[in-house]
């Protein structure tokens, strides 16, 4: 299974600290925002992972994450020439991807629990798709993609609803099968100018082909100011996160100093 890491955008929602810097090389706790979703993959055992980025902010991935090598990984980069949609950036993997399955994880995603059972079930999943769900109040209010359930199945998803019903907003973290390449050159863009991400499961879903799970733990979009200051504050209190995420990214350094 291969890794997709989406780390382009703006960053509007965090300006002035965007003005310079890519909202993913920022850091997070004691870590760059991007090392968060990359060890999330590691646990899972991909280490075949792809990031895509803006052409301006690409020499500054590499110089931070290089060849992925001292992590025990192996990065691939692409450029997303423009702002064109979350499916816009996934297309750009496709001879990446070739026909694996692969989890797909937006930059500024960051969660409590590993993603081993979730991957292990998508493993297991003979085709289709699969994402994450998770209980946030008033989703609709952060304008996030919100999924409604019935009788233990997605009837619908709507991205970025004025008004829902629904407290099941859909994460950034997305596993396809090697038809969403397919699905993503049906799509038109939205009224934003964008390919959605939201149609793309939708047409799964219209497929009978998609899947999910509930993320049990916290789970925060560190996008925004006030996300950022709420993470900062959970990861002092996540001492398991931490140390995971240190023996992983400071194994080969010198902690004498």
């Amino acid at each position: 299974m291969k890794g997709v890491v989406l780390a382009g955008g703006t960053g509007s929602r965090l300006y002035p600290l965007t003005k310079a810097v890519n909202k993913h090389l920022l850091p997070v706790g004691r870590f760059p925002m991007i090392y968060y979703p990359l060890y999330r993959l590691r646990e899972c055992g991909i280490t075949d992972v792809l990031i895509v980025t803006g052409r301006a902010d690409l020499g500054d991935f590499v110089r931070l994450l290089g060849s992925g090598l001292e992590f025990g990984m192996s990065l691939t980069y692409k450029v997303q020439e423009q702002a064109g949609g979350i499916s816009d950036a996934l297309s750009l993997a496709e001879c990446f991807c070739g026909h694996d399955k692969t989890i797909v994880i937006l930059g500024d995603n960051i969660c409590e629990d590993p993603l081993v059972p979730f991957a292990n079930a998508f493993r297991q999943q003979q085709s289709g798709a699969r994402i994450l769900l998770k209980e946030f109040s008033g989703p609709e209010k952060h304008q996030m993609a919100v999924a409604e359930i019935e009788r233990g199945k997605i009837h619908s998803i709507y991205e970025k609803p004025k008004y829902t019903n629904s407290d099941m907003c859909v994460t950034g973290i997305y596993m396809y099968d090697h038809l969403v390449f397919d699905l993503i050159r049906t799509l038109k863009p939205s009224a934003r100018g964008e390919l959605e991400i939201t149609d793309v499961n939708s047409l799964y879903l219209s497929k009978g082909l998609l899947h999910y799970d509930i993320l049990p733990g916290w789970w925060e979009d560190a996008g925004t100011i006030p996300a950022m200051t709420k993470i900062n504050r959970i990861l002092s209190e996540s001492p398991q996160l931490v140390a995971g995420m240190e023996k992983v990214y400071l194994q080969r350094q010198d902690h004498s100093l």
